[in-house]
């Protein structure tokens, strides 16, 4: 469902990721764990099409997208939760979502989307900045389900939020991805979150992919100390 071929992203003369490569297939999730700095938003960001590909291929579904600007990818299917969630703090939970169907065919936010996350429910006509950090980061995968997406991007959706609500978010992961057959890729520093949610396990360093692992062969120890200053 998502390919991502020998993928080359410079910052001016400065590159950022060196030719990663990587597949995520349909209704799986896929961790790309590594520490601050070594690349997880910088892929992330291109995956979207916030930065432009130096050189390397992604394709979502068997469709090239690696020059379409960030609207056209997510109507080819791709959608992002970025780092910091991002929502609107003066719309209310309401309005937030809504936004995320800007070109959907219905302007209705779908039931399921308040059975995975009934805060936003109970919330819906509260201003998005008055929320929790972790009821925030629900409202912001909500907007992005609503795109109905192929491919769903989360950029460190565990950063800042207490550990209950961390296993309610994985929670609602796992039952958004058996619902809707959905692929999942998580950029993470939390190695318990990433065991809950995914089948493959991707560590990045200096902008390389420089382990993987399925969920049931992974060496605990060996990625902590990736991620270990």
């Amino acid at each position: 469902m998502l390919k991502v071929n020998d993928l080359v992203v410079a910052y001016g003369q400065s590159q950022a990721l060196h030719g990663i490569s990587f597949e995520a297939n349909r209704n799986e999730t896929v961790a790309i764990m590594g520490r601050n700095g070594m690349g997880k938003t910088t892929l992330f960001k291109s995956l979207i099409g916030m930065l432009p590909a130096k050189a390397g291929r992604i394709e979502v579904d068997g469709n090239d997208v690696t020059r379409l600007e960030s609207y056209q990818r997510v109507a080819r299917g791709i959608a992002y939760v970025p780092q910091g969630r991002m929502i609107f703090p003066t719309l209310t939970v309401l309005e937030n979502i809504e936004t995320g169907l800007e070109n959907a065919k219905s302007k209705r936010v779908p039931e399921e989307i308040y059975a995975l996350f009934p805060v936003l429910w109970d919330m819906r006509k509260r201003k998005g900045g008055n929320l929790s950090g972790g009821q925030q980061q629900q409202l912001a995968i909500a907007r992005a389900l609503v795109t109905e997406p192929k491919v769903l991007l989360l950029d460190e959706p565990t950063e800042g939020i207490q550990p209950s609500i961390i296993k309610d978010i994985a929670k609602a992961l796992n039952e958004i991805r058996k619902m809707k057959q959905i692929t999942i890729v998580v950029s993470e520093q939390v190695l318990s979150f990433a065991m809950d949610v995914a089948d493959r396990l991707f560590v990045i360093e200096g902008g390389r992919l420089v382990h993987e692992t399925s969920r049931a062969g992974t060496d605990a120890d060996r990625i902590k100390a990736y991620l270990s200053v």
